[in-house]
């Protein structure tokens, strides 16, 4: 690898993930990594494997599943996590152990209350653990922007001589200025003997905004590996962002002279695959992915675009992946037309079931008239959606609604082999029909968000709704996502109510195999 090349270590899977309001499921999880791989990430953290057994099972089916990047899973600097990175991982030919413990005066004192020679050999003996399964171990000094610069050099040293192949320095919380980060990276390099031995890597957090800045300082002082995530989500204000820092480096190589192994033309479909899955819309004004990103609405700006669009675009949208011509598709367009589309769109035969997603296409078609790229792309991913390991399916639905308070549904599911039909009073045609679907169902749902946006133009646009909801009869208080698509929102509100209790049915299913796994 050239020494200008930067490697990018995504952590959507595990530090963004957390974040979320509703874990993703397993097949969910394996998509991302499928569109990371795709987009060119060198390193992909798959997540936590001994946080549970569904993450473990996660991981280690990614592993098994992804070959053009490498997969790393965390781990304490504590045997038993060590052991479960190193389990779930070993499916595949080549994989990462990522270790990690705390090196500030802050954590060391009050979280770990330890003493910091105490903190330097957990360090040491994690690192020589992880080498048991794997050469390439990463190590990470946790809340580094905040710890005492001595101490710092004697970790980097100790872990380093322990086998760790690549150190990672992590501005855990969004704390350091983009010259202080810097000159942290600096002076590893000018102090630590060993340093030549590992490859220098940044996870920064974005509380102050500065993440992307500190990442960019970084590399510029010296360090090779970028942690980030797609779209910067992640805990609290999130991670340094993927696409941000990958077009930076892409646009200012004539100032920064450092390359990466993405491919720019798959940021913004990863970014709304993402957005999708997670229930995390991106904000209009985004860097890069933002839907304003390449709009001008000055007349100024719209004339300079015009006359020469480099005026007021440092970057053209089709750079990361945005189409500027629309195609249309109607419904007497054939399946060889659609499945071309989708190959020049950089979705390949295994992305998707060209029957079933022919299917909605006509019946969207026969609707709008004509059908465009981002129409295709989100029927791609319902489509999937649609085609997982599905209990319940919606055969048929009918509401009624006025100007009074209440209103009425009739919903009739597939249950398996059944079909069962129900109806249900509501103060709303949402309300009526979740009252149809508990009932039929059995599972008692409240309702915590609901969101409802477009993922097309027009007065007959996609809606995308999207559910987060709790099942009141479970033990757990566990929130479960659904979403639902279809030009009329009622009928997209439906289908994501089906997706929240498919949802749940597999998280049942679940955790009865886990209970005759361990004798219960």
């Amino acid at each position: 690898m050239s020494d200008n090349n930067v490697i990018i270590f995504d952590t959507t899977l595990r530090d963004g993930e957390q974040a979320l309001q509703a874990s993703l499921t397993a097949r969910e999880k394996l998509q991302i990594a499928f569109a990371l791989e795709r987009l060119g990430v060198d390193i992909i953290e798959a997540g936590f494997p001994v946080s549970s057994p569904g993450d473990f099972e996660s991981v280690q089916q990614i592993a098994r599943e992804i070959k053009n990047s490498r997969i790393a899973g965390l781990a304490r600097a504590i045997d038993k996590d060590i052991d479960a990175a190193g389990e779930a991982l070993k499916v595949a030919e080549a994989f990462r152990i990522h270790t990690f413990i705390a090196t500030s005066t802050i954590h060391v004192e009050n979280k770990l209350k330890k003493g910091f020679d105490d903190v330097v050999e957990m360090a040491v003996r994690s690192v020589k653990r992880a080498r048991n399964y794997t050469d390439d171990v990463e190590f990470s000094c946790e809340d580094a922007g905040r710890t005492p610069i001595d101490h710092l050099c004697r970790m980097v040293e100790q872990t380093i001589k322990a086998g760790a192949t690549t150190i990672n320095i992590p501005d855990t919380v969004g704390y350091t200025l983009p010259s202080e980060f810097g000159g942290i990276i600096e002076t590893l390099y000018n102090r630590v003997p060993n340093i030549d031995k590992a490859v220098i890597s940044v996870h920064c957090h974005d509380d102050l905004g500065l993440s992307v800045a500190n990442s960019i300082s970084a590399v510029q002082a010296g360090a090779r590996q970028i942690e980030c995530t797609i779209n910067g989500i992640g805990e609290r204000a999130g991670n340094c962002s993927l696409e941000e820092v990958v077009m930076i480096l892409n646009t200012r190589h004539d100032q920064l002279g450092l390359t990466t192994n993405v491919n720019p033309k798959e940021i913004h479909r990863t970014s709304q695959l993402v957005a999708n899955i997670c229930n995390m819309p991106v904000q209009s004004n985004k860097a890069i992915v933002g839907s304003n990103a390449f709009s001008h609405s000055s007349g100024i700006h719209q004339d300079g675009v015009l006359k020469s669009q480099n005026t007021y675009e440092i970057m053209t949208p089709e750079t990361v992946g945005l189409s500027t011509n629309k195609l249309n598709l109607t419904s007497r367009s054939g399946r060889h037309v659609i499945k071309h589309r989708l190959e020049e769109l950089g979705f390949e035969e295994k992305d998707y079931d060209l029957d079933k997603l022919y299917e909605r296409f006509l019946t969207l078609a026969d609707k709008k008239g004509q059908v465009f790229d981002y129409d295709l792309e989100a029927l791609v991913f319902f489509t999937n959606l649609d085609s997982e390991d599905t209990f319940f399916s919606l055969e048929s639905l009918s509401v009624q609604s006025g100007t009074e308070n209440s209103a009425t549904a009739t919903v009739e599911l597939r249950c398996g082999d059944k079909l069962v039909k129900e109806a249900a009073i509501g103060n709303g045609p949402v309300n009526s029909i979740c009252g149809c679907i508990s009932r039929i169902t059995g599972y008692d749902l409240e309702i915590k968000d609901f969101k409802v946006a477009s993922t097309s133009e027009g007065t007959d646009a996609l809606g995308q709704v999207n559910i987060m909801a709790t099942c009141r009869n479970q033990e757990n208080a566990k929130v479960f996502h659904g979403m639902g698509l279809a030009t009329d929102i009622i009928r997209s509100s439906a289908r994501a109510l089906v997706n929240l209790a498919n949802d749940i049915h597999r998280s049942e299913k679940v955790a009865q195999l886990r209970d005759v796994g361990n004798g219960g």
